[in-house]
């Protein structure tokens, strides 16, 4: 039995598939009905409106309706899409056991224990027909698939077929409104006429639970309390009893027909499900659940698929494998079908049967199918591996003329095996797990070579190129040499089920549950894809990108991990080939299937990541390519001036032209859009180049005269800067008049403004202090005392600027292709915001100097507004006769400035570097390098998903450390900012020059240990528990944020975390026993269970006391005579071991227990840390995916107290704190 899905929950008593979509229906015993995603695993919906069990539950074939039943009487039929009931039929008087819609009228079937069966039609909302004649509880009914008929099962031990013909004769000729309320009266009385009892099938000793039609066959199964399951024929005229089949062990609750297959499933009280040969009518299958009694079993209209609810929830699944056994080799697809090797033809796509397998190692009894198929083309050979025998295998050798002249039989080679693949020309290997030994064996089947495995224990092979074997352990795959028995390669990977060479065997993709791990011949440069739902197959096209399938996506993933959909699918295929655009798959059924896929997303990618512009820019011309994402994506990647090509938005123009650096580009849009905000973001931009021009025309456009005062100042233009003076007066702006006049050196200007502001005072210091008697006697009339002038004061009088220069300097680089192209763009678009060189083009060399545009030197009003030639206020700061504010059309070039030679080389701000943040962001996988390089969404995703963290509240601290802990600043002059330095922990001396490769981390193993000494022993030998309790969280915080460079050093990380799981468990424990120290039987309990901690000797001992006094006072001496010899074997200091074999000696007086406690001393347990209680070896538990710690099944999905940071229950690949775990 393969699971697909399980879910835990009250007890399931109705299941229902959806006949299209992949959800399933449980109504439960608690009331509720869910609605899952069993291929995500999610649950959509729940629906509770019923009071008590319900019982039944079905999907309508092909409305957005379900209709359920329940012990409250009543029949409710619910729309899933407006997520409410739309009605409730009433009329039966005791619990409804079933209920089921008609797959073509409107009518729908219950059966209840008031003895009766109804059929209703649910359009009109009535019921059309009651079916009487069990004389006891109907425990179910279902209409035949095809015909008129119904079944029923009753605990009065008969099954009976209903005729419902009459009934659908009279729906498709209706009488007149009063001959149906006399026949609803007549019904209602005396039972409907409408369905008669064709037969009634007794055989059963004890009521009968369930009975089930056959989909084609006329074949009826009954499930009966008698714990038999019945098979039943029926003709036109009479039914009998076939067989009986016998072995479960109580009540038979449900049975039921395979759809696709000759078997029989039926599930039971017993807590098994049976699968049943309905040919041979024996057992061919068993599956057990050790506490969960099995009530429903329910089979998919479609798919092959089954479900049953037990007492904790429910289980979907199929029987066996569906995937089919395939090997492609160049343009010829070999495959298994229906006992048949066949092969396809690629480019002719012709089909033909090559030979027949007629081996018994598939048809051993029961159906097995083949697993895997490997293809020898020097020898024409194929390898056939099945589960059979626990492993098993079949060489055949395929004649020449096989497939021209019909299907040939041959003899092929058995043998025993895990799994078996060629190695070479004549060649193949042999997994033996017994012995753990890889034999390699001649077409003859005889053992040439044994070699063992490396591994401790391999569980599976794989091809990897002639010689070469793949070998998989739990947690990483190895590359073997079988000639010279040596591994040259080792790569740490979730649990791989299956490899897929590329045609020129440089790259593997190794393809696990959920994920996909893509690494070079040499496993390494392995990138790793996760996934959130199974992923199916995989193959390389003529590119490099693996195409690969899950359940319903077909998606693309490059050699450096980038991966995203090309396509959704209905149902899951197997992708044997691609060719371009096509790709070719085989479905389910072994059917060829074709699928057309647009391939231009990923080629785009690619083309980026090889550096073919060239391409890059077709795609870009010829194709639809856009989208947020594909944006967001360059921006990624370091490409914001490629997407620039995909926008047509001005803003995001402006805002990618902004991070490419790109000045140009930023002020066509800036134009465009014209407001304030954008303007002030393009000045802050140009001052960072040193492009003063541009900073001048987005101050001018945002009218930030403080600015623009500064900018004339700081470039030595006072020509200007005096121009800004009259703006500033013209304004009533005293303080930025007065600024601009202390910037000038214009005392009389700033006397005169003090003066104007009503500071004679100043003004009069102002004039006698920089030697203007004149204005200085005539304002000392006006002040009623004189102020005193300070013999030593200082002229304040600004430094005349030696070098006038508007844009800085800037180097002579080539435009690079995107540069060129962007050029182009600009000039086929016209801007009119383009500030000329030559007569085309907007040339960076002229920035450095050319005159900006002479807008000062025109008069202006008061508000800063130009006046024209007759005093009229102009409509905008213009320049010449054109409109549009201050355009740059009239910067000239003075006469002696060279021309830059067009189309080759321009002056140009050297690129910005890439940041060692961003080096790191790019090259590191592990989560704690992704924190010191600032990317805390990455790394947190990552934890989620590795650890199954949910909460980093607790972890915020450490975060901040780790990032701070990476940067360091150099000073430099003074009134100049710091450098900011990335510290790298691979910097060398020798190589000072070498790039950044990972973060320098804070926290070490060395540093976590002696925490864990220094605070967490210190802590739990004095007593201060709360202490130790907030070290030791602090330790499980830093174990994940920790990274090591050896293996060594990860297992002693793990073993770090194990042993603060144990003290965070021990120390939690003993606070609670405090907390209820007045319940002494409840503190006792504690006390044992702590005992039991994996904690140092020390420790132990103290525990082991603590727990040897509450007994002793308890009077519970049998239990504390065990914790005294515990603690004499510790081997204590010598008053602690005669004080414990004094309290033995006592006990053994009166070995007995006054006290029922719920502690097992000789049954292992471990210890549930939210309910305090034990969890003995063989129950039901759930784990933290974090720190390993178990907890009892009802705590799934809480916030783990062993860190208060991961959620339980949740799935996590591991802990991942080394680049040794991932590479060799």
């Amino acid at each position: 039995m393969l699971t697909k899905f399980e879910t835990k929950s009250n007890r399931v008593k109705g299941l229902s598939f959806h006949p299209k979509r992949p959800w399933i229906l449980a109504s439960l015993h608690s009331g509720v009905i869910q609605l899952w995603d069993y291929r995500m695993g999610t649950l959509i919906d729940r629906f509770d409106e019923h009071d008590g069990p319900v019982r039944g539950v079905h999907f309508h074939k092909s409305q957005p309706l379900f209709v359920s039943g329940g012990d409250d009487y009543k029949i409710k039929v619910w729309n899933y899409k407006l997520r409410r009931c739309l009605f409730t039929l009433l009329g039966h008087l005791d619990y409804i056991r079933t209920v089921q819609f008609h797959h073509e009228y409107p009518w729908i079937l219950s059966a209840s224990d008031d003895q009766t069966i109804r059929i209703w039609n649910w359009q009109s909302r009535t019921c059309i027909s009651v079916l009487t004649g069990h004389n006891h509880y109907v425990m179910c009914a279902s209409f035949h698939p095809k015909d008129d008929l119904v079944v029923s099962a009753s605990l009065d031990q008969t099954v009976r077929v209903w005729d419902i013909g009459g009934l659908r004769k009279k729906t498709v000729a209706p009488m007149g409104e009063e001959g149906l309320r006399l026949s609803q009266v007549n019904a209602d009385l005396f039972g409907s006429g409408d369905a008669l009892v064709k037969y009634v099938l007794e055989g059963h000793d004890r009521g009968v639970n369930w009975a089930a039609f056959h989909p084609t066959l006329p074949l009826i199964v009954s499930g009966a309390d008698d714990r038999q399951v019945k098979l039943w024929r029926m003709n036109d005229t009479k039914a009998w009893e076939v067989d009986t089949l016998r072995g479960h062990v109580n009540n038979v609750s449900s049975v039921l027909f395979h759809a696709r297959q000759d078997l029989v499933v039926s599930d039971s009280e017993d807590k098994s499900i049976r699968v049943w040969d309905l040919s041979k009518r024996v057992g061919v299958q068993t599956f057990r659940r050790e506490l969960d009694r099995f009530w429903i079993l329910t089979a998919h209209p479609e798919v092959n698929l089954l479900a049953a609810g037990h007492d904790s929830g429910m289980i979907v699944f199929k029987l066996e494998r569906e995937r089919p056994a395939y090997a492609t080799h160049a343009s010829t697809l070999y495959y298994i079908k229906e006992r048949f090797l066949r092969s396809y033809d690629f480019s002719s796509q012709r089909d033909a049967a090559l030979i027949n397998l007629r081996r018994p190692t598939i048809t051993t009894g029961t159906t097995v199918p083949p697993r895997t198929l490997s293809y020898n083309p020097a020898e024409n050979a194929v390898l056939v591996c099945s589960d059979a025998e626990g492993g098993s295998y079949d060489l055949y050798m395929i004649p020449r003329d096989a497939g021209r002249t019909g299907e040939a039989s041959v003899e092929g080679k058995h043998g025993v095996g895990g799994s078996a693949v060629f190695v070479a020309r004549n060649r193949f290997a042999v997994l033996d797990r017994g012995s753990n030994q890889i034999l390699v064996k001649n077409l003859r089947n005889e053992v040439t070579k044994q070699c063992p495995s490396p591994l401790p224990i391999t569980d599976n092979i794989y091809y990897a190129g002639t010689g070469t074997l793949l070998l998989r352990c739990d947690d990483k795959v190895v590359l073997f040499n079988v000639q010279e028995r040596t591994v040259t390669a080792e790569l740490t990977v979730p649990f791989v089920k299956y490899v897929v060479w590329s045609s020129d065997m440089e790259h593997v993709g190794l393809l696990s549950k959920h994920a996909i791990v893509i690494a070079d011949r040499k496993l390494a440069n392995a990138c790793t894809v996760h996934e959130t739902i199974r992923v199916k197959s995989a193959a390389w096209d003529d590119n490099g990108v693996l195409i690969y399938t899950t359940l319903n996506h077909v998606k693309y993933c490059l050699s450096n991990g980038d991966s995203g959909i090309v396509r959704t699918l209905e149902t899951p295929i197997y992708i044997t080939k691609v060719f371009g655009d096509l790709l070719f798959c085989l479905d389910r059924d072994g059917k060829h299937r074709q699928i057309q896929v647009d391939t231009t997303e990923y080629m785009f990618k690619l083309a980026l990541l090889q550096r073919k512009f060239d391409t890059v820019l077709a795609m870009i011309r010829g194709s639809a390519l856009c989208g947020q994402s594909i944006i967001a994506y360059l921006q990624q990647k370091g490409f914001p001036e490629v997407a620039l090509h995909f926008v047509k938005d001005e803003r995001t123009r402006f805002n990618l032209a902004l991070e490419c650096g790109n000045i140009e580009v930023a002020l066509q849009s800036a134009q465009e859009i014209d407001d304030k905000d954008t303007w002030a973001k393009l000045g802050v931009e140009a001052l960072r180049q040193g492009n003063h021009q541009i900073v001048e025309f987005a101050y001018q456009k945002t009218r930030n005269f403080e600015r623009l005062a500064f900018l004339y100042l700081i470039t030595g233009n006072l020509e200007k800067l005096a121009k800004m003076l009259k703006i500033a007066d013209m304004r009533n702006d005293s303080m930025g008049a007065f600024h601009n006049a202390l910037f000038l050196g214009d005392v009389r200007e700033r006397v005169r403004l003090l003066a104007d502001a009503g500071q004679h005072a100043l003004a009069y210091v102002t004039a006698a202090t920089h030697g203007l008697e004149e204005e200085a006697g005539r304002l000392a009339e006006g002040l009623p005392e004189v102020p005193p002038l300070d013999p030593q004061a200082q002229l304040l009088m600004p430094p005349a600027p030696i070098l006038k220069e508007d844009n800085w300097p800037l180097l002579t680089v080539s435009k690079g292709f995107f540069e060129n192209l962007a050029k182009k763009g600009a000039a086929e678009r016209g801007a009119a915001a383009n500030i000329e060189v030559g007569d085309e083009e907007l040339d960076v060399a002229a920035w450095g100097d050319a005159e900006g545009p002479d807008v000062l030197g025109d008069d202006l009003d008061a508000n800063g507004d130009l006046l024209d030639e007759d005093g009229h206020v102009e409509t905008g700061l213009e320049v010449g006769d054109e409109e549009g504010g201050w355009e740059m059309e009239d910067l000239e070039l003075p006469a002696d400035t060279p021309r830059a030679a067009a189309g080759t080389a321009v002056f140009a701000a050297p690129s910005q570097g890439t940041p060692p943040q961003q080096r790191w962001i790019q090259q590191c996988t592990l989560a704690p390098e992704l924190i010191a390089a600032g990317s805390f969404d990455a790394a947190m995703r990552l934890l989620n998903r590795q650890l199954g963290i949910v909460d980093f509240t607790p972890m915020r601290e450490y975060f901040l450390d780790l990032a701070r802990g990476t940067q360091s600043v150099l000073p430099v002059l003074p009134g100049t900012p710091s450098i900011p330095l990335a510290l790298d922990r691979g910097w060398d001396a020798q190589d000072p020059s070498k790039p950044p490769t990972a973060p320098a981390l804070v926290y070490s193993l060395n540093a976590l240990e002696a925490r864990l000494k220094g605070g967490v022993y210190k802590a739990m030998t004095d007593g201060r528990f709360s202490e130790g309790l907030r070290q030791v969280n602090a330790l499980l915080h830093l174990v994940p944020l920790t990274v090591v460079d050896t293996r060594r050093e990860v297992d002693e990380l793990k073993e770090l975390l194990t042993i603060a799981r144990e003290y965070n468990i021990a120390l939690r424990t003993e606070l609670t026993r405090k907390e209820v120290k007045d319940d002494v039987n409840r503190a006792a309990e504690l006390a044992a269970y702590m005992t039991h901690a994996q904690l140092s000797p020390l420790h132990t001992a103290l525990a082991l006391r603590s727990a040897m006094s509450l007994f002793f006072k308890l009077k519970n001496l049998a239990t504390c005579a065990i914790f005294c010899r515990r603690l004499i074997e510790l081997n204590t200091a010598p008053k602690i071991a005669a004080q414990a074999r004094q309290y033995l000696a006592a006990c053994e007086r009166s070995p007995t227990d006054a006290v029922q406690l719920n502690y097992d001393a000789r049954n292992p347990f471990d210890l549930c840390s939210i309910t305090f209680t034990p969890i003995y070896k063989g129950n039901q538990y759930v784990e933290c995916p974090f720190s390993k710690a178990r907890f009892k099944p009802e705590c799934r999905g809480q916030i783990s107290p062993v860190g208060d940071i991961a959620r339980i229950g949740a799935d996590a690949s591991g802990l991942l704190c080394s680049n040794a775990q991932s590479s060799r």
